[in-house]
């Protein structure tokens, strides 16, 4: 590019860069833009480059042509800045292929000067997964910037989140949520069942269940407000707020329940509606009816309304915004006839129904409750319980609202306030002008009217009493001053709990939906329209409404969904109490007025209120609760939401690791904790999958890495471990992983044990494998070898050498596998394959450069290029000697066979202990032990029982003990052949000094220790006699004495002890230490 030619930028998102519509800022103001990004039309820049003072120079608007802001100067133009060096440099190919935007706010640069250091952004911290377009720490502290570290595809940026929210339609506080929850709490409770509950319970128990209503859910509010306001709140309602504060697992239970019981709900309400029409119609059109003026005209009306109510969903959130402006209106004018007509006498029709204005006889006897037959204080509680629901009714569309975490407190709360007074003065009004129950009697002709006496309710008519407060569900008509009002008011309340509810159920199971936790149902997460409507949603909702529309009964409707909305209470609660016991430093919420004890209370009473309402449909909550928890645990979905039992959980963890350390070891809590030095595991699978056996929910285990390099200040990406930590995930490998950077083996090592672990969560035992070449590698990769075993004794490790005849190591395999296959995928581990795009290496060799990564494997998780092998060229020097190394063979079941332990040497038993636990393992479970010790000769039989009377005290199970006596006689000449072949090369040449070569073999020492020699030599010959066949050999391992025993000669020993065995041998030391004991 040169000065002479100006190139047009087009700009994705002028808003982005103008948030207020202002384009006359300061100038010094400036912005990131890719230009692979800038695809919209109507917004253009034409731009120079800036004189290049460094690599990271950038290029300057010199002029701004823009229809959309209405600018086109020089001097209104705004700085767009390009980092050369990280977007146009060799790897520029990856811009230009990126299909993410990554455009940074303005004012990104620091002060505007030349830097990659950003300012704090909002940008920069509205990703929830934590990927964001901030520099790196690697593009900060080094000096050359490695654009493969880069992600590939970036998240989505504030202009696409913008973009997307500026087309929708979003709402306040007093819309979103005000209205929606005065609503949904009066609703069907207000005049058609508080009058029946007043007549039921009484005022004073009416009072009582008001208020337990009230506090119930202002302490779930309070609650709810704590968690809205610690964090962006997203669409889902209560199950987002359970979801990402008790994790998936509760999150996906309640989330799905909720959303039923939001159906079911609709149900509920409707047929409200439809009792009422159906008396309409009676009262009104002289008895008119569909079919029967009962059952069957309530389902019909039901099917009816909830199929118009479902059209005015669909249509979209404004209009049913609109419908619930205007049923609200028509609510509060209702409300006020109802209190205005209280004032006005009864007419003789009235007092004929019970009403009789403001009495003081008719107070004291509503004043005491009068349950009728099968009636109770919980049953009535169940049935008026519902109204409380409406509190969530806000929150379940917190994905459309403008602040959710400012409206849905402030919202719900003065919703609770407004309808509790509301019900508290209209219960009053009804118990003091209404009789309980009136009794119609014709005597001689004449009306008579008489109360029912205050003992309870007695019906003396045998047709049956159709007044007062127990009988007749319109007694709010009777009470208000112009009786058609109540009406509209019922249909107004009911239609609008309806339609909330309608909406409700939806947007909750899209979201349910959209985080995939539960399987084949991604359709019903499907949004339609700039709103984002769930439509195929609206259709499951509505089918499970008409079904319980057909049950035409509202009182045995109510109490279904009661328990229902008490648990989603109950574990709101719950998460605001774990949330504050936690202490996460993630815990800030805005909303102060909460107490994490009055959480726990409300959790607790919610819990209580569900068993006491009805202990059988509580039961069926929980089991619900319980089934679907268990389900998703089980599948264990890939979300990480940063829950706060995570956050518990790690302070528990923290409290116990703190805990243990006050206290002594005792030998009988001792359990094997391994550092296993792997590699990167999947390169030595076998070995992993063998330890864990022992290790597996019992033990720590930890698979060492060691990267050896000169410069140790360079780590590889490899160390961050999260390629590593999934393969062990998916593989379902209780492990860690651990990596280090040393100068060499040893040093890397011995930096493992001594930094691995917490406390006395830490290892105590060094697994390593056999070093199968050792004879053709360098003195100081053997010195290193051995000096591992040295330090681990040092560091009072146990240690154990796990050797297999074909070896452990198959990094070099996997890789020639996984570049030289025509699809791409390692054929010998199909559940840990890299799939690649290879590009041709030089001088045709199988490599060449990575380009393209996916993770293929049970779960689809994309992985960096370097997370699974290291990019750039890569050779295989011999893949066919470890091509028949089986990766899976400790991941199959074992074949029937014996596990034969050769307890040589007292080691305070964890020779004894690991074969032991290694039996318990159902993958070994058809293996018995045996047991080989030295012995005596002359004494076998007193040595073998004293040793089987130990091991019985042991509780030891084996099937078999032997007792050897000729360990110590002189081996085969074939084997003393074979061993001189192994030393030979090692061994000090008469014309060679021991000074200049201090590593090998002198003829003194070999003669010093013949004896220990010859015991390795005379042990081989004994397993290949009485152990050949077993399928796990474990034998004492050699103990190298420091400054006795060269580092070849002790090689040769472990090399000669195992030598041409086809059983797995575990050669095993431990620390002299007591891990045994026949005390309980």
């Amino acid at each position: 590019m040169s000065k002479a030619d100006p190139v047009i930028i087009k700009l994705l998102e002028p808003r982005l860069h103008y948030p207020n519509g202002n384009c006359k800022e300061e100038p010094d103001d400036s912005v990131f833009v890719e230009p692979d990004n800038l695809e919209r039309e109507g917004t253009r820049f034409e731009v120079t480059p800036a004189e290049e003072e460094d690599e990271h120079s950038r290029f300057r608007v010199t002029r701004l042509h823009s229809s959309n802001i209405g600018v086109e100067s020089p001097d209104d133009a705004r700085k767009v800045s390009f980092a050369p060096s990280r977007y146009f440099d060799k790897q520029s190919s990856r811009s230009s292929n990126s299909k993410q935007p990554s455009i940074s706010d303005h004012g990104d640069q620091t002060f505007g000067h030349n830097t990659l250091d950003a300012k704090p952004t909002f940008r920069f911290y509205i990703s929830g997964d934590g990927q964001t377009n901030r520099p790196t720490l690697q593009e900060l502290h080094n000096q050359d910037d490695d654009s493969n570290d880069v992600d590939e595809e970036g998240p989505l940026v504030n202009g696409d989140m913008q973009g997307q929210s500026g087309s929708s339609v979003k709402f306040g506080w007093i819309k979103g949520v005000l209205i929606r929850c005065l609503l949904n709490i009066w609703g069907v409770m207000l005049f058609l069942r508080l009058t029946w509950v007043v007549g039921q319970a009484g005022i004073g128990l009416t009072m009582v269940i008001i208020l337990v209503s009230a506090v119930v859910t202002v302490v779930t509010s309070l609650s709810m407000s704590a968690i809205c306001t610690n964090g962006e709140v997203k669409g889902g309602g209560a199950y987002y707020l359970i979801s990402r504060s008790l994790g998936p697992e509760f999150g996906g239970a309640i989330g799905l329940v909720f959303a039923i019981a939001n159906a079911v709900a609709v149900a509920m309400y409707i047929v409200g509606f439809s009792e009422t029409v159906v008396v309409v119609m009676r009262n009104y059109g002289n008895g008119a009816m569909i079919i029967d003026g009962s059952v069957n005209d309530i389902r019909i009306i039901g099917i009816a309304t909830a199929l118009l109510l479902l059209g005015v969903a669909v249509a979209g959130m404004e209009w049913e915004a609109k419908a619930q402006v205007v049923l609200l209106g028509i609510l509060i004018i209702a409300i006020g006839d109802y209190v205005i007509g209280s004032f006005i006498p009864p007419t003789t029709e009235e007092l004929h129904n019970g009403y009789h204005s403001y009495n003081l006889d008719i107070l004291k006897e509503n004043f005491v409750p009068g349950f009728s037959e099968g009636n109770d204080f919980f049953s009535v509680f169940a049935i008026f319980f519902p109204a409380a629901t409406g509190i969530l009714a806000g929150a379940n569309i917190s994905g459309d609202l403008k602040n959710p975490g400012v409206a849905i407190p402030k919202g719900t709360l003065l919703a609770i306030l407004i309808s509790t007074i509301i019900y508290v003065i209209m219960a009053w009004i009804a118990g003091c002008t209404v009789a309980r129950e009136v009794v119609v009697a014709f005597v001689n002709s004449s009306l008579v009217l008489d109360a029912a006496p205050s003992a309870g309710p007695v019906c003396l008519n045998p047709e049956g009493c159709s007044y007062g407060l127990v009988h007749d569900t319109s007694v709010a008509e009777t009470i208000s001053a112009f009786g058609p009002l109540i009406v509209a008011g019922i249909f107004a309340a009911t239609l609008s709990s309806a339609l909330a509810s309608i909406v409700s159920a939806p947007k909750v199971f899209q979201a349910v939906c959209k985080d995939q936790i539960f399987p084949k149902i991604d359709m019903f997460a499907r949004g339609f329209g700039k709103n984002n409507e769930p439509y195929f949603a609206y259709l499951l909702c509505i089918t499970i409404a008409l079904g319980f529309i057909v049950i035409g009964d509202l009182n045995a409707i109510a109490p279904l969904i009661s328990n229902f909305f008490l648990m989603c209470y109950a574990l709101i609660n719950g998460s605001c109490f774990i949330a504050s016991i936690s202490k996460s430093p993630g815990w800030r919420p805005g909303f102060k007025f909460y107490n994490k004890y009055v959480a726990f209370a409300g959790c607790i009473t919610c819990l209580g209120i569900m068993f006491i309402i009805s202990w059988v449909t509580a039961l069926i909550t929980v089991a619900t609760i319980a089934l679907l928890y268990g389900y998703v645990h089980y599948n264990e979905p890939e979300v990480n939401w940063g829950t706060s039992t995570q956050a518990l959980m790690y302070k528990s963890v923290l409290h116990s690791i703190l805990t243990m350390g006050k206290q002594s070891p005792h030998v009988k809590t001792f359990r094997p904790q391994f550092l296993v030095l792997t590699g990167q595991p999947q390169s030595r699978p076998a070995m992993v999958y063998f330890v864990n056996h022992v290790a597996k929910n019992t033990s720590l285990m930890v698979c060492g890495d060691i990267h050896v390099t000169d410069d140790v200040s360079k780590h590889p990406k490899s160390h961050h471990g999260n390629s590593q930590r999934e393969w062990l995930s998916v593989h379902h490998l209780h492990s860690f992983y651990n990596g280090v950077t040393a100068t060499n083996l040893r040093s890397g090592a011995a930096s493992l044990m001594q930094l691995t672990g917490l406390g006395k969560v830490k290892p105590n035992t060094l697994v390593l494998g056999f070093k199968q070449d050792w004879p053709q590698s360098a003195s100081a990769t053997i010195s290193s070898y051995v000096g591992i075993i040295h330090d681990a004794f040092d560091l009072n490790y146990g240690v154990c050498i796990i050797r297999l005849i074909e070896g452990f190591d198959r990094s070099e395999y996997r890789q020639h596998r996984i570049l030289s296959n025509d699809d791409g995928i390692d054929d010998d581990d199909d559940e840990d394959s890299c799939k690649v795009d290879v590009m041709p290496g030089e001088s045709g060799q199988p490599g060449g450069k990575i380009t393209l990564l996916k993770f293929a494997k049970r779960r689809s998780v994309p992985l960096r290029s370097t997370d699974c092998i290291q990019a750039g060229q890569v050779f295989l020097s011999n893949p066919g000697a470890v091509k028949n190394i089986d990766p899976n063979r400790f991941r199959q079941k074992q074949k029937k066979g014996t596990i034969d332990v050769w307890w040589l040497f007292d080691d305070g038993g964890l020779t004894l202990l690991i074969p032991y636990l290694i039996s318990l393992n159902s993958r070994w479970e058809g293996c018995k032990l045996r047991v080989f010790m030295g012995g005596t000769q002359g004494r076998l039989d007193d040595e073998k029982a004293n040793m089987a009377m130990l091991l019985n005290k042991f509780r030891i199970d084996f099937s078999a003990l032997e007792m050897i006596a000729d360990i110590n006689a002189k081996p085969s000449d074939s084997s003393l052949s074979v061993f001189r072949k192994c030393v030979n090369p090692f061994m000090l040449k008469e014309d060679e000094s021991a000074e200049e070569f201090p590593w090998k073999i002198t003829p003194n020492e070999l003669d010093s220790l013949k004896e220990k020699t010859y015991r390795q030599m005379r042990l081989n010959e004994l397993l290949h006699a009485r152990s050949s066949s077993a399928s796990l050999i474990v034998i004492t391992l050699p103990m190298p004495r420091k400054a006795t025993c060269s580092n070849h000669l002790y090689m040769a020993w472990i090399e000669t002890l195992s030598r041409g065995l086809t059983a797995p041998v575990l050669m095993m030391r431990g620390n002299q230490e007591s891990v045994l004991t026949f005390y309980s």
